[in-house]
């Protein structure tokens, strides 16, 4: 997995239309994009692992 997952997926023609950030476990963020590629929308939510070095990337469609 890619360490830049957002830039990643703005090199592939990805607009990021809306971010949002929470504390998802009080030690750690949780970082939301909202990206859009023609009629196509995702989430794409990005946080650093909990143990060890390393991003958690998740997708869903929307």
């Amino acid at each position: 997995m890619s360490l830049r997952p957002v830039s990643d997926h703005v090199k592939q023609g990805w607009e990021i239309v809306g971010y949002s950030v929470t504390d998802a476990s009080g030690e750690t963020y949780q970082h939301s994009f909202v990206l859009r590629r023609q009629s196509q929308h995702k989430v794409l939510i990005v946080r650093k692992k909990m143990i060890g070095e390393g991003l958690v990337v998740s997708e869903m469609e929307v």
